[in-house]
């Protein structure tokens, strides 16, 4: 079996090379490719691998910029720093879809379902509709609230974070004015663009425009200062402080 791995963060691919060498010491790694750019190039000069472990987003793209330039691509596992539920809506389609950090476990279970699959389909292009789908989906772009006996609304562009408080969510908008309104923190995270709100922890889900300041915290974690200004010490919880840098990095 032959792979290609395509992965722009240097350690990643290092981390996803050594494991399946040690999960698929049958497996060749062909090659490891860091941007879309460079994957083009190696397709262009080589021949198809049996597998590609593949990065949804690349520092100049997506991996699906990749993937259809191919006429007719291998199996594919999708490698990720989007949240779980996008997670669990991509795992009705394609072979596997690994949230990274990458586990060892769910890497060895993703690399036995291709051992399990790969004689009985021959053709992935459905996998990579149905994901660009999820991608192209129609997040929430404005919110009505009730102010006094009338309602407003405030479009998602003007809202500053979301926060929970004795059970009521509440929004907050640039100017530091609080709603109630009906969802949960878990409803606002499905709805609400990825690229643009991150839930920190299970109080807060905030803009990227809201982060003002961040500090190293206790036990890997970090500080941040939002804006409008809570007096509260804000903590972005330690398995969500990954992908938080990640996000605030792209």
């Amino acid at each position: 079996m032959t792979a290609v791995i395509i992965e722009d963060e240097d350690i990643a691919s290092r981390r996803l090379r050594n494991l399946i060498e040690e999960l698929a010491p049958n497996c060749e790694i062909l090659a490891q490719i860091s941007s879309v750019e460079s994957g083009h190039q190696w397709f262009k000069n080589n021949e198809l691998p049996d597998l590609i472990f593949l990065d949804i987003q690349l520092n100049d793209g997506y991996g699906f910029d990749i993937i259809d330039q191919l006429e007719n691509h291998p199996p594919i596992i999708f490698t990720t720093a989007y949240n779980e539920y996008a997670i669990r809506g991509f795992k009705y389609n394609g072979l596997d879809y690994l949230l990274k950090p990458i586990d060892k476990k769910e890497l060895q279970k993703a690399l036995q379902k291709y051992t399990n699959t790969i004689e009985k389909s021959n053709n992935r292009l459905t996998d990579i509709e149905a994901i660009r789908h999820l991608f192209k989906k129609e997040y929430k772009r404005r919110f009505m609230v009730k102010v006094g006996n009338q309602f407003s609304t405030f479009n998602v562009e003007d809202i500053a974070y979301f926060m929970a408080d004795n059970g009521v969510i509440f929004l907050l908008n640039k100017k530091g004015r609080k709603f109630p309104i009906e969802y949960t923190i878990d409803q606002l995270e499905e709805i609400l663009n990825p690229i643009h709100f991150f839930r920190i922890n299970r109080k807060y889900m905030v803009s990227v425009e809201a982060v003002k300041e961040i500090h190293s915290y206790f036990n890997s974690r970090l500080s941040i200062k939002i804006i409008p200004n809570q007096e509260e010490q804000i903590i972005v919880s330690r398995e969500r402080t990954t992908n938080f840098k990640k996000w605030l990095d792209t």
